[in-house]
């Protein structure tokens, strides 16, 4: 088993910038890519960026150049993305996700708000 915590949403203005933190426990060994979703009210959870344990990335259209995913490989544990210039169309609850060979993970999301 794979458990993942997000954190570091809240309420920021737009223009604003927010940084957010998945933390991985258990069975990290089998993490690979590791990447961040989100779902808007009445929409369907979109990928907003991922990232392989290469350091490689991808970007949905809607953040590249916005958005930047990192990742501590040292320890395989945590994964940021760090948001800015955010506009009122990111608020959404924001997913960490870290796929495995036997199952794919999800941490409970935390809540990101773009809003004057």
């Amino acid at each position: 088993q794979v458990q993942l915590v997000e954190s570091g949403g809240g309420l920021v203005q737009p223009g604003g910038s927010l940084r957010l933190s998945c933390a991985a426990s258990g069975r990290i060994s089998s993490i690979n890519a590791m990447g961040w979703y989100r779902q808007a009210p009445g929409k369907q959870r979109e990928m907003v960026a991922t990232i392989t344990r290469g350091a490689g990335t991808n970007y949905a259209d809607s953040v590249n150049g916005r958005f930047t995913i990192s990742r501590d490989n040292a320890k395989n544990t945590l994964v940021y993305l760090q948001m800015n210039s955010l506009k009122p169309e990111d608020t959404a609850v924001y997913y960490c996700h870290a796929p495995t060979p036997y199952s794919d993970f999800w941490g409970r999301g935390t809540q990101v708000t773009v809003s004057s």
